[in-house]
C-alpha cells in the first residue's frame, strides 16, 4: 500500500491554521429551526432561501412520483433513463425562465461540467470572472481551451482581455450572477454589451439568483429584462428550489447540441422520479406567485438593517447572502461556535473558499424565518459580536 503519511502533514497543518473544517450533522428537514449534533437551533446557514426543501406540496409530488415511476431511472438519460417527468421539467422551466429550451442535469455542477467542455475546445478562449464559482472553474480546466480571468464585476476589463484574443476561433463569457459569497451581482447589462462587440457567447450560473432574482425568481436576466441577449443560463435546484438538480437554459440549438455531446448528459445516470418531480412541483409554484420570493426579500432586507445598525460589516451584499465579515479564521471559528453554543446555526467560511483575511459568518436569510426569529438572532448576534470583538 501506499505511503499516506503525507496526509497527516496536510491535515496537521490545516489544523494549525484554523482553517480544518468540523462539518456539522443536520437530524432535521431542513427548515427555520432544526436539529445540528443534537440541539436545536435557529437555521442561518443553509440555501434554503424559499422554505421548499421541506414544503408539503414538493414533498406529496415526490412520494406521488415514487409510487408510479419507483425510486430511480437505472439508465442514463440518451439510453433508456429519459422519463415523461423529465421532459415535463425541462419544458416547464423553459417556460418560466422565458427561452427556447432547457435541458436539466444531476446538480448545478454538473451543469456547467456538460456545458464548457462541449461548447469549448483547443483553438477556443473562455472569460472568466475571477470570483467564478469552483464549478465553473473545474469546468474550464476540463477544456482545452484557454482561460482567461477578469477583473471581479468590471466590463472594462473584460474588453480589454476580449481585444487580446480578437482572432480565437471562439470566444465565451462566463459569469455567476449572484456571487455566492459576497451577494453582489454581475453588471450582465455591461458584461452583455461588451460580449456583443466581440462576437462572444454569454453565460451566466444564475445558482443564487434561480427563486430569488427577478419576476417571481427568474433569475438575473429576468431581472435586468436581458431576454434573448444571454446565450445560456445555467441554473440549480438544490437552492432556492430546495432539491437537487441542475439545468442548461437558453438557446433551442445550444441545448439540442448538448443532448448530443454534453457528458453528464451521456454518462451519468438520469435523476431520480422524486427529485424530478418535487423540482417541477417548486417550478409551478413560482410560476403561480412571486409570494415566497416577496417575504425573502423582506427578511434580508429586515435581518440586514438591523446588523448594518449594530455595526456589522457586511461588505458589498446586495441580495439575501449577508456575510458577516470577520476578517481572520481563529476568530470566524470562535464566532461561528458562539453562535451555535447560544442556538444560532451560522457557519464560519474561510480560505480557500474565500480569499485570506476576508473570513466571515456567511448568514443566509430564508422566507421561512420570522420576525421574532430574527429578532433573536440579531440579539445573538449582538451577544456574540461583541464578545469576539467584531463590534
Amino acid at each position: 500500500m501506499a505511503n499516506l503519511n503525507f496526509l497527516d502533514d496536510e491535515l496537521a497543518q490545516l489544523k494549525e491554521q484554523g482553517l480544518f473544517n468540523t462539518i456539522r450533522t443536520i437530524g432535521t428537514a431542513q427548515d427555520a429551526w432544526i436539529e445540528v449534533d443534537g440541539k436545536k437551533v435557529l437555521n442561518m446557514c443553509a440555501n434554503n432561501y424559499l422554505g421548499f426543501a421541506n414544503h408539503p406540496d414538493l414533498k406529496q409530488a415526490a412520494q406521488d412520483a415514487i409510487e408510479q415511476y419507483g425510486v430511480g431511472p437505472a439508465a442514463v438519460r440518451s439510453i433508456a433513463g429519459t422519463m415523461s417527468l423529465h421532459n415535463e421539467l425541462e419544458q416547464k422551466l423553459a417556460d418560466f425562465k422565458r427561452v427556447e429550451a432547457a435541458i436539466s442535469f444531476q446538480s448545478g455542477f454538473n451543469s456547467n461540467v456538460a456545458a464548457v467542455p462541449t461548447l469549448m475546445g483547443a483553438e477556443d478562449v473562455i472569460f472568466s470572472d475571477e470570483l467564478n464559482h469552483a464549478s465553473i472553474i473545474d469546468a474550464c480546466r476540463l477544456t482545452k481551451a484557454k482561460t482567461v480571468r477578469f477583473s471581479h464585476c468590471d466590463a472594462s476589463s473584460l474588453d480589454e482581455k476580449l481585444r487580446e484574443f480578437a482572432t480565437a476561433r471562439r470566444k465565451m463569457v462566463i459569469t455567476d450572477g449572484v456571487f455566492s459569497m459576497d451577494g453582489d451581482i454581475a453588471p450582465l447589462p455591461e458584461l452583455v454589451e461588451v460580449a456583443a462587440r466581440h462576437d462572444a457567447m454569454v453565460m451566466v450560473d444564475d445558482a443564487h439568483g434561480e427563486g430569488v432574482m427577478g419576476e417571481a425568481g427568474r433569475g438575473i436576466v429576468d431581472h435586468f429584462g436581458l431576454h434573448g441577449k444571454v446565450d445560456i443560463e445555467i441554473g440549480t435546484m438544490s437552492k432556492a428550489f430546495g432539491v437537487v438538480g441542475g439545468y442548461v437554459s437558453g438557446k433551442k440549438k445550444i441545448v439540442d447540441y448538448l443532448r448530443q455531446r454534453a457528458r453528464p448528459f451521456l454518462f451519468s445516470s438520469a435523476a431520480t422520479p422524486a427529485d424530478v418531480a418535487a423540482c417541477t412541483k417548486a417550478v409551478d409554484i413560482l410560476t403561480a406567485s412571486g409570494g415566497y420570493v416577496a417575504k425573502l426579500w423582506e427578511n434580508s432586507k429586515y435581518f440586514q438593517s438591523k446588523l448594518t445598525a449594530l455595526g456589522f460589516d457586511l461588505g458589498v451584499t446586495v441580495t439575501p447572502i449577508t456575510p458577516v465579515m470577520v476578517g481572520d479564521p481563529a476568530k470566524a471559528k470562535t464566532f461561528s461556535k458562539a453562535l451555535f453554543d447560544n442556538g444560532i446555526f451560522g457557519m464560519a467560511i474561510s480560505f480557500p473558499t474565500v480569499p485570506r483575511g476576508k473570513d466571515r459568518i456567511r448568514v443566509m436569510n430564508s422566507a421561512t424565518h420570522s420576525t421574532e426569529d430574527l429578532n433573536f438572532a440579531a440579539s445573538v448576534f449582538e451577544k456574540v459580536g461583541r464578545e469576539v470583538g467584531v463590534i
